[in-house]
């Protein structure tokens, strides 16, 4: 289902974010090239994406020659300079601001005029990611959720000199594989949703170390109270604890604001390795399921 509208996406990172947007990707007509240093976390990255085709096919939602389509439009490589075609550039690396700048330095020595630099974070300044390159009119965050292919939501975030014509064309291209976009005017830190999440779970975590009530109640408050599909202790379960600690300590430099502050336990539990469902312990205990 190629279509006149299709541009050439590079995709820098293929763990499980960046092999779900160039899973979308593709499913929706682009051609992709999906980058990752190795090898290994290439095959790792298209296994993904194989399997999750096959989900789709077996439910009905995909037919098998669709699905074998998008798999051929799908192309790797361990070379950053194939993003030398590429219109659309979506970078989804480490949540780490210096991993981030080191990406955007070479993106802006190889990607052609006029491509659009898209960073997938969640939390860090595009204007300070955008600093890194020569062209922060052509940088812009988009924001995916995962499990890319099943969230319909995209937050699209400009920095200072993000362009209007920049804002755009991302905008064209998520509502184009079928995405829902909510535009963050201002580039503050953690956006609309991280910022919201982030504040939940630190007060929820801080009722819980505080012995205010159990992660069951606190949860099960939020479900029934507030209509949440899941608690905050189990979103940042399913999150990952370690991510979590991690924008709230990313927006916490930025403002300074105590509300972001992350309590004590968050911070020994990443340390114990008791990372939420990834690691089979968090605010549950997960082994065995």
């Amino acid at each position: 289902m190629s279509n006149a509208s299709s541009k050439q996406i590079a995709v820098i990172g293929a763990g499980l974010m960046g092999a779900g947007i160039a899973q979308v990707s593709a499913q929706a007509g682009h051609p992709v090239v999906l980058r990752d240093v190795t090898e290994e976390a290439l095959e790792r990255g298209l296994a993904g994406i194989r399997a999750s085709y096959g989900k789709f096919v077996a439910k009905g939602k995909l037919t098998a020659e669709d699905a074998e389509a998008a798999l051929g439009r799908i192309t790797t490589t361990t070379d950053l300079g194939a993003v030398a075609e590429a219109d659309i550039v979506v970078e989804a690396v480490f949540e780490q601001l210096d991993v981030k700048e080191a990406v955007f330095r070479e993106l802006d020595k190889l990607a052609k005029d006029g491509a659009v630099l898209a960073s997938n974070t969640s939390a860090i300044p595009i204007t300070r990611i955008a600093a890194a390159t020569r062209r922060p009119e052509s940088v812009v965050g988009v924001h995916f959720f995962s499990p890319v292919p099943m969230m319909k939501l995209v937050e699209l975030v400009r920095g200072y000199k993000t362009s209007d014509e920049t804002l755009a064309t991302v905008r064209a291209y998520a509502e184009g594989i079928g995405k829902e976009v909510v535009v963050v005017n201002r580039d503050v830190a953690g956006f609309i949703t991280t910022r919201l999440i982030t504040a939940l779970v630190v007060e929820a975590a801080k009722l819980y170390e505080s012995g205010v009530a159990t992660a069951e109640d606190i949860d099960t408050a939020c479900r029934l109270g507030f209509g949440h599909a899941m608690g905050p202790l189990q979103t940042a379960d399913l999150t990952g604890v370690d991510i979590l600690l991690h924008a709230a300590h990313n927006i916490y430099t930025e403002t300074k604001d105590e509300k972001f502050a992350a309590p004590e336990v968050m911070a020994r539990m990443v340390t114990a390795g008791d990372l939420g469902r990834k690691s089979g312990r968090g605010f549950y205990p997960y082994e065995g399921k």
